[in-house]
């Protein structure tokens, strides 16, 4: 793959500490945030003097910083003002338009960007990799499994915890007759925090400067120093190491010395640390403060350990390519992985341990339709969060309601179900409410009572069908009954009437009506009532339970949700019309086309149901329905944009990667869509869209408005993709699947 564009942004995050050191794009656009929903727009510095030694030489990642010195000499700040009003002479300062990249002279130091043309990148599932003349500098960041807390030990929970990414600098002057100096640091940004030398409090076990308690960049190599300024430009230019230990100085960086003649790595620890209690609603701290008491123990432990943890690093990255998959398909799950970490969270509230995914820009937390999404990566690396969150939803964001028909106002036997999310920005909702969903709406912010309530049930049951956790399969029992008597009374209270579709609305909408999970779509995907996106899920849950309820002797309940799934099918089968497709709300004349028509099928891959999906089965109308409806659809003009992208409804311009993604796995690997030179084309139009030249800010994000990132922004439900691994591989194992392409 040939990348349009090598200066986007990613994510390199520590596991479960909601932290991201996030650099690519070019500018003050990236640097250390903790708790962020968007990059920390500081500037990174990450350079080497010239081998000429007349200027200093940076990747790209910065611009010019006011010297914050005149805030306090103001009187030669009034004069120097007056000097240049009255047209007095005043030293000559290089201007960026004479230095390409923003290059700029203060006070004698040159510090200039590489050129663009200078710059290489190679972009892994858990490392990123720039070089530029004599500077390599390569980050990493962990992608590996975490121990479920309740049985593994200090250990294993420290190595996998540890809130820091880790970075090499690799300097050249081999080739070199002088010693050249290098530095990686950064202009700090909160306003709460000074910048610091770690030297002061580190015991001289390692140097390193940092903000504060909350993030720090260490390094234990000798020869090198800790350094504060007003610029990095006054940190250059400093000539008496007193100087560097300038409290005032808003920037920070390490500076190193390389002798000619010689090639020399200096390793870092980017690290982040809030201790105490984070959250309201539910008081709960980072994990990670179990095991590490400050920001110093973090950085000694990161660099102590740095050749096993990083080796994990780089073990992920062979992980992911080699699995088979295109250039552009590698790119796109390996940014993916980057932004879903970027956003994860694992509390303790001192009785369990909480875990949270973040949702990315908008920082709401454990949102439902993204489990049911990120499900498939979180079993493949690490199951017990799953159970995690679905145990969290019933303890506390399950709620029983009643529902009424569209239009009405009598109230029928509804029953359980499951908000939206379970808070935002570290503010755990109140019990049974999410943070999201509001009454007397029909659109955007309404609620989702059968998508979650569907999103609950398939997770739970790939759950228990992947792991075979017998504990929790007991202890759910009674919900998965109460899930499906909800089901039943969402279709139609009269069973003789069912038809395996949702046909009412919960009474908490309040004269409104529920949405799905495209929340920001038109009707074609936004409405949930009889719209064939959420009836392929029921379709799944029901082809699930038949299999559960039957494994737990259950035989009336197993006979029943059959005979739902049956119904459901015959329902959108029946719907298919002269024109190839099955209009995306039935039973409503509304006749937009939508691909996540077939998104249910991807659930009996991995409930063990594999044979309702056996195109001369008893689902064989069903499936044929669907093919014939994938094949209409997947056209110029109606489900492809023009630059060969996929457009999940043909009457909305808002296309989500992570569904895509869901529905290019379901189309080759059930449907058996042939991935010829129209699929080569989508994934390339797909990098494109994350790769652009302003948008890619953002990092990796779903939201994709005619081609262009909209909303949804660094986000963590990319990791769809990870089900690309399985295809043509006949494994239906998710918690085998990063053994077997190891």
């Amino acid at each position: 793959m040939t990348k349009s564009n090598l200066f986007y942004n990613v994510q390199h995050s520590p596991i479960g500490a909601f932290a991201s050191f996030t650099l690519g794009f070019k500018g003050k656009h990236g640097g250390l945030g903790l708790e962020l929903g968007k990059p920390a727009d500081q500037n990174v510095y990450i350079g080497f003097q010239s081998a000429d030694g007349a200027t200093y030489e940076a990747l790209p990642f910065f611009d010019q910083v006011e010297d914050a010195g005149a805030r306090y000499d103001i009187e030669k700040a009034d004069e120097t003002a007056k000097e240049l009003q009255q047209g007095f002479p005043v030293p000559p300062v290089e201007n960026d338009e004479a230095m390409p990249n923003g290059g700029h002279q203060l006070s004698g130091v040159l510090l200039k960007a590489f050129q663009d043309h200078e710059i290489s990148r190679t972009l892994g599932a858990a490392t990123d990799t720039w070089q530029a003349g004599d500077l390599t500098f390569q980050v990493y960041s962990p992608v590996r499994p975490v121990p479920d807390p309740a049985a593994a030990d200090e250990a294993e929970l420290k190595a996998a915890l540890l809130p820091a990414v880790f970075a090499e600098l690799t300097l050249d002057n081999t080739n070199g007759t002088f010693t050249r100096k290098g530095f990686f640091g950064y202009e700090g940004s909160d306003p709460y925090s000074s910048m610091r030398r770690l030297s002061d409090t580190s015991g001289g076990a390692f140097q390193g400067i940092g903000q504060g308690r909350l993030m720090a960049v260490a390094c234990d190599a000798e020869g090198i120093q800790s350094a504060l300024g007003f610029t990095m430009e006054k940190i250059l230019e400093a000539k008496l190491a007193h100087n560097l230990a300038f409290g005032l100085g808003g920037t920070g960086a390490v500076l190193m010395e390389v002798p000619p003649g010689e090639k020399r790595t200096y390793r870092f620890a980017i690290c982040f640390y809030r201790g105490g209690l984070v959250t309201t609603g539910i008081d709960a701290s980072y994990a990670y403060t179990r095991y590490f008491n400050n920001i110093e123990a973090v950085a000694g432990y990161a660099l102590e350990h740095f050749d096993e943890l990083t080796a994990s690093c780089t073990a992920a990255d062979e992980w992911i390519a080699s699995a088979g998959l295109t250039g552009d398909q590698t790119f796109m799950l390996s940014h993916a992985i980057h932004s879903y970490y970027g956003s994860t969270q694992l509390l303790h509230d001192g009785d369990r341990y909480i875990w949270i995914v973040n949702e990315g820009e908008y920082r709401m937390m454990n949102t439902l339709d993204l489990t049911a999404d990120q499900l498939f990566f979180e079993l493949v690396m690490n199951p017990w969060t799953v159970r995690n969150e679905l145990e969290l939803f019933v303890d506390r964001y399950s709620y029983e309601d009643k529902v009424v028909f569209p239009g009405g106002n009598e109230e029928y036997p509804g029953g359980i179900s499951f908000t939206h999310d379970v808070g935002v920005a570290n503010v755990f909702s109140r019990p049974q409410y999410s943070a999201y969903e509001l009454a007397g709406l029909d659109d955007c912010f309404s609620y989702m009572s059968h998508e979650e309530l569907v999103n609950w049930l398939v997770s739970a049951l790939v759950y228990i069908e992947q792991t075979k956790d017998r504990e929790f399969t007991d202890k759910m029992l009674p919900t998965l009954r109460a899930c499906f008597d909800s089901m039943l009374n969402r279709d139609h209270p009269d069973s003789s009437q069912r038809n395996g579709l949702m046909g009412l609305d919960s009474n908490r909408t309040q004269g409104g009506a529920e949405i799905t999970t495209y929340d920001s779509l038109d009707t074609s995907l936004g409405q949930s009532r009889n719209n064939i996106y959420m009836a392929g899920k029921c379709w799944a849950a029901y082809v699930a339970l038949e299999k559960f309820f039957g494994q737990e002797g259950l035989a009336e309940l197993a006979a029943e949700a059959g005979q739902q799934a049956v119904k459901c099918a015959a329902s959108l089968s029946s719907q298919l019309n002269s024109d190839g497709y099955i209009p995306a709300i039935i039973h409503e004349d509304k006749q937009s086309c939508i691909i996540p028509a077939i998104e249910g099928l991807v659930f009996p891959l991995f409930t063990g149901c594999g044979e309702a999906l056996d195109p001369g089965g008893r689902f064989a109308e069903y499936l044929s329905a669907l093919n014939t409806h994938l094949h209409t659809v997947l056209v110029p003009g109606v489900c492809l944009f023009e630059d060969g992208g996929w457009k999940l409804s043909s009457t909305s311009n808002n296309s989500w990667l992570s569904k895509i993604y869901l529905s290019q796995f379901i189309a080759r690997e059930i449907l058996q869509l042939p991935w010829e030179e129209s699929g080569l084309a989508a994934d390339a139009a797909h990098v494109n869209w994350l790769l652009h030249p302003e948008l890619s800010y953002w990092c990796w994000s779903d939201q994709i408005l005619s081609g262009l990132i909209g909303g949804s922004k660094y986000y963590p439900r990319g990791v769809t993709a990870i089900l690309w691994l399985l295809e043509g591989t006949g494994n239906r194992s998710l918690t085998g699947c990063r053994k077997a392409n190891s």
